[in-house]
């Protein structure tokens, strides 16, 4: 029979052992890839089906001299929307304050490819496939216009 404090140590490895193969086996929804001297944001985010049937958005909150404060919404699926400021409601993707137009990203053979260059800015967005047949994932690119008079 082992004594009170082994117990303890039993139960802390195993806590400690799950954690770390539930960290391991998680999906991350966006890997960054930036180093800020060329990007805003750039890295490889996926839109991953819910249990709920509906596909995940990220919002990304930024703030750039000139530009002021931002929001990109990545997703759900093929959607993208750039809004300026940054406010706590979800605001709607086909609404006249998203500055990407269109803001769906056509598909065509599982290929997609989008540009757009708009207060500042300039985003991209490209499909690159996926290992997660429930996911779609984009390589994504935000930077400042460098040629833009905002």
């Amino acid at each position: 029979m082992a004594s009170g404090g082994s117990k303890w140590l039993v139960v802390t490895g195993f806590v400690a052992t799950v954690s770390v193969v539930f960290a391991a086996t998680a999906f991350p929804q966006f890997t960054s890839f930036n180093d800020r001297r060329r990007a805003v944001l750039e890295g490889n985010w996926q839109s991953c089906r819910e249990p709920d049937g509906k596909y995940a958005e990220r919002v990304y909150d930024g703030r750039l001299p000139g530009i002021g404060p931002f929001e990109l919404h990545m997703g759900p699926y093929h959607e993208f929307a750039l809004f300026r400021g940054v406010q706590d409601d979800h605001r709607d993707h086909s609404s006249a304050d998203n500055l990407l137009k269109p803001y769906v990203v056509e598909v065509d053979r599982s290929l997609a490819k989008q540009k757009w260059e708009t207060a500042g800015l300039i985003f991209e967005a490209s499909l690159a496939g996926g290992s997660r047949e429930d996911c779609e994932s984009w390589w994504i690119s935000l930077r400042a216009n460098a040629t833009s008079s905002n």
